[in-house]
């Protein structure tokens, strides 16, 4: 028994080493090889005509701080008009975002833009939103924005160069934070960028950034009403079909919501039970077809939606074998300690930012955890609020 016990913390341990340390370095080694390390092709010169059509959607809840931020910032787009739908829905807000968005899309300086602004008395959620609006859309490309984002002046010229490639059906922008709610945070998504750039090099993007992405309009398939992470879900049910994705740091997204710790804590809650939904749901991704994205997605994504549970279990592993292992006692304590001062640890602390962006990861799988077991209990509320 005591053999099989070893086994288990072995394994565990070589699965968290691999995922943290031996795949991003791999990753990054062969995305900056010769043969992978070559720009995505981009057409350079297109006339309008050759330009296809767009349509914004942005759902939005309770956003009276950004809405009208947003609909300025969409008027300002690089885009020839006439080719540019947004559609702004107000799913349910119990607060003034529906009136701020009527007023703003009145404004003077949106008056080129073909905007609708929607509202919903009941809340439905943002999957219901989706599945509503978006074959009503006029557009050939389909570009979906949260509503505290603002994006790049030229992110849609850009993205509708990359989709002149008949093979490209998915284009991820990249996202930047305004104001960080913590140092780690900041870091954390440095990090996730040069990951995402690599993945795309290899094959595609394993999964997007929620705050702007686009895909074309006609490889849209409704998603399951219950559906945690549409940025992730939708996008590879698209790229599953043989299509290519990009990603491209010219494209961004500016996140100007900087969320407390109570709201910060709830985000990521919801995306640990979505990294365990989309791993049960897109397993098929693991298949050897897909080559690079089902090794990516293995690698990545998937390991990271067990990876709360391996931790878990590692220190469940180590306290069994204490008895025989005085040293597997002393890691299991000391682990435990370094979740606890994560939990304590506040941005002020003056302590390095390396402390702080682990401090940030701990704390990212402690409520991972917390929303795998709701998942895994049918106890996990999607709705909006």
């Amino acid at each position: 028994m005591e053999n099989i016990l070893l086994g288990l913390l072995f394994t565990s341990w070589l699965l968290i080493i691999y995922h943290h340390l031996l795949y991003p370095t791999l990753l990054l080694k062969l995305a900056g090889s010769t043969r992978f390390n070559r720009a995505n092709k981009i057409s350079k010169y297109v006339t309008q005509i050759q330009l296809p059509s767009i349509s914004i959607l942005v759902p939005a809840y309770n956003e009276a701080k950004f809405i009208a931020a947003k609909i300025h910032n969409l008027a300002a787009l690089d885009y020839p008009a006439h080719k540019l739908e947004v559609v702004v829905v107000c799913d349910g807000c119990t607060d003034d975002s529906y009136i701020i968005a009527s007023r703003a899309a009145r404004d003077s300086q949106v008056a080129m833009l073909d905007i609708t602004v929607i509202n919903q008395p009941k809340n439905s959620g943002k999957i219901a939103i989706l599945n509503r609006y978006i074959p009503q859309l006029k557009g050939e490309i389909i570009a979906l924005s949260d509503t505290s984002a603002l994006i790049s002046i030229d992110a849609l010229q850009i993205s509708a160069r990359y989709f002149l490639q008949p093979e490209v059906s998915v284009v991820a922008g990249c996202y930047l934070l305004e104001q960080s709610a913590s140092a780690g945070e900041e870091q954390y998504w440095q990090w996730q960028t040069k990951i995402k750039q690599a993945e795309a090099l290899l094959g595609s993007p394993i999964g997007v950034h929620g705050a702007l992405y686009f895909f074309t309009a006609k490889d849209f398939t409704a998603l399951p009403q219950d559906t945690i992470n549409d940025d992730f879900i939708l996008p590879m049910t698209i790229i599953a079909k043989g299509k290519k994705a990009i990603y491209s740091t010219q494209i961004i997204a500016l996140e100007l919501e900087c969320a407390d710790l109570a709201l910060e804590r709830n985000r990521r809650v919801r995306i640990g039970a979505g990294n365990l939904q989309q791993l049960l749901r897109c397993a098929f991704l693991l298949q050897p077809k897909y080559r690079f994205t089902a090794f990516n997605f293995a690698s990545g994504k998937a390991l990271r939606a067990l990876m709360p549970a391996l931790l878990l279990l590692q220190i469940l592993l180590c306290l069994a074998l204490s008895t025989s292992y005085l040293t597997l006692l002393i890691l299991a304590l000391l682990q435990l300690a370094a979740v606890f001062f994560a939990w304590l640890l506040t941005d002020n602390s003056h302590v390095p930012k390396i402390v702080k962006m682990l401090c940030y990861v701990l704390n990212g799988y402690r409520c991972a955890l917390l929303g795998s077991f709701l998942y895994c209990s049918q106890q996990f509320n999607k709705n909006w609020h």
